[in-house]
C-alpha cells in the first residue's frame, strides 16, 4: 500500500472516533467536521515524511482542536470564546491525551454523534444522511444511491440537515432514556446503512470494507443501550449472519462469487451461531419487526448446508410479509429473487417489470432484469440490461461480473 493509501484508510478508520471527540471539545457539528478537515490536511502533509503517529485518531483530535480554537479566535474579534476548559487543556502533549481516550470514551462520543445527528426535528432521510456523512464520511454519491436520488438532491439535504441543526441549537450531549428511544429507529437504519457500504467492498480489509465491522459494533453498544429491544436484537443478528460470510464473497483477484457458488466451509460458524442465538432470542418477545424478517432471512440461508437445499419458498413469503410492513421497490426486487429461484424466471420478470422507473438508476435492478431475460433466451434485451448494469455498477466486482454475464452471452 503506498504512503497516500495508508494514509486515507487511516482517515476514514479514524473519523467517528474524531469528529465525535471533536464535537464534545467544541459542542458545534460544523466546528467539529472543520478541525477534523484541517487536522486531515495537516495529516497529509505531515504523515508521509514523519512516519504514522502511535494513535492516528488522536492525533487527528490534538491537531484538529488546536486548529480549530486559533480558527475560532481569528473570526471571534467581537465575541468571546467559549471557557478555555471546553476548548484545550493546559498539556499540550499528544500522549497524555492519547492515553485519556480509552475505550469508554470513545464509544460515548460515538454514540453522541450519532444521535444527535438523528435528532427528532430533522425529517428521518436526513437524519441518516447527516449521520451517514458525517459520521462515517461515506462520499454523497453513495448515499444518494442508497436512498434512490440525485447527488444533487443528497447534497442539499445533507445541508439543509446540518443548518437545521445550527438553527435549533440541538445539543451535543447524548441524549438521556426518552430522547434515545425516540430517535433509536433513524439510528438503527443509520447503522444498516453503513453496515451495506461496507458490505459491499470488494476487499473486507480496505477502509470502506472496515465499515462492515464498524457497524456490528455499533450494533452491539446499541444493543447494550437497549438490551430488551427485539429491533436491536435482529439487527445485530442480520448483520452477523451477512458478515459471517465475507471470506466466501470474492476470489482472490477480487471477483465477486455469487450466494450460489459460494464455498460455504468458509463461513464464519461463530458469527453465524451467534446470529441465529439472537435471532431466537428477538423472537421469542412476540413483536415483529422488519429487522427480524430479513434476519430470518439471513437464517434461512445460513441454516441450509448447500445452495440447491434453499427453501426460497419460505424466503419468498418473508419478503412478501417484509413488502407488507415496509413496501419498498428493492424490497420486491429482493423479492422477485426468490420468485426466480422457486418458479422461475417468467414470474420473477412480471414482478419486477413495474419497477423500471422507480429503479432506474439502481445497479441490481438491471443485473436481475439481464439475468431473468438471459434464462429466457431473450439475449438482445438481456445484453441491453447488463450494458445499463455495468454503467451502474459500485465496485470494480460488480462491473466485472455484469461483464462476465455479457461475454457469456456472445459465447
Amino acid at each position: 500500500m503506498t504512503d497516500l493509501a495508508w494514509i486515507e484508510a487511516a482517515l476514514v478508520a479514524a473519523r467517528p472516533r474524531a469528529v465525535g471527540a471533536l464535537l464534545r471539545y467544541f459542542r458545534d457539528l460544523d466546528l467539529a467536521e472543520e478541525a477534523f478537515q484541517d487536522a486531515c490536511l495537516k495529516a497529509l502533509s505531515a504523515w508521509p515524511s514523519k512516519g504514522p503517529p502511535r494513535d492516528p485518531a488522536a492525533w487527528l483530535i490534538f491537531v484538529g482542536r488546536n486548529a480549530e480554537v486559533d480558527g475560532v479566535r481569528r473570526r471571534s474579534k467581537s465575541r468571546a470564546l467559549p471557557d478555555e476548559r471546553e476548548l484545550s487543556d493546559l498539556d499540550d502533549a499528544e500522549t497524555p491525551l492519547a492515553d485519556r481516550l480509552d475505550e469508554a470514551d470513545y464509544r460515548d462520543d460515538i454514540l453522541r454523534l450519532l444521535f444527535v445527528c438523528c435528532h427528532p426535528d430533522l425529517p428521518s432521510t436526513q437524519q441518516i444522511a447527516l449521520a451517514l456523512r458525517i459520521v462515517s464520511g461515506i462520499p454523497v454519491p453513495r448515499i444518494a444511491r442508497a436512498f434512490l436520488v440525485g447527488e444533487s438532491a443528497m447534497e442539499q439535504r445533507i445541508t439543509r440537515a446540518k443548518s437545521k441543526v445550527a438553527a435549533a441549537g440541538v445539543p451535543s450531549e447524548a441524549p438521556g432514556q426518552v430522547e434515545r428511544a425516540e430517535r433509536l429507529g433513524a439510528v438503527a437504519a443509520m447503522v444498516y446503512l453503513i453496515f451495506n457500504e461496507g458490505y459491499t467492498a470488494p476487499d473486507p480489509a480496505s477502509e470502506r470494507g472496515g465499515l462492515a465491522e464498524e457497524a456490528i459494533r455499533l450494533g452491539r453498544l446499541l444493543l447494550r443501550l437497549f438490551p430488551a429491544e427485539p429491533e436491536i436484537m435482529a439487527l445485530v443478528s442480520l448483520m452477523l449472519l451477512q458478515h459471517a460470510r465475507a471470506a466466501a464473497r470474492f476470489s482472490a483477484s477480487g471477483a465477486a462469487i455469487l450466494l450460489d457458488d459460494q464455498d460455504r466451509a468458509r463461513w464464519d460458524p461463530k458469527l453465524i451461531a451467534e446470529g441465529l442465538a439472537l435471532l431466537d432470542k428477538a423472537m421469542r418477545h412476540g413483536r415483529p419487526g422488519p429487522y427480524q424478517v430479513q434476519a430470518a432471512i439471513a437464517a434461512l440461508h445460513a441454516r441450509s448446508p448447500s445452495a440447491d437445499r434453499t427453501d426460497w419458498a419460505g424466503i419468498e413469503r418473508l419478503y412478501a410479509t417484509l413488502e407488507h410492513m415496509e413496501p419498498s421497490p428493492v424490497v420486491t426486487l429482493n423479492r422477485a429473487v426468490a420468485v426466480m429461484k422457486a418458479r422461475g424466471p417468467e414470474p420473477a420478470l412480471a414482478m419486477i417489470e413495474p419497477l423500471a422507473s422507480q429503479l432506474s438508476g439502481y445497479f441490481y435492478f438491471h443485473g436481475l432484469k439481464g439475468a431473468l431475460l438471459k434464462q429466457l433466451g431473450r439475449a438482445s434485451e438481456a445484453r441491453a440490461a447488463f450494458s445499463q448494469a455495468v454503467s451502474l455498477a459500485n465496485t470494480p466486482a460488480e462491473a466485472a461480473h455484469i461483464r462476465g454475464q455479457i461475454e457469456s452471452l456472445s459465447a
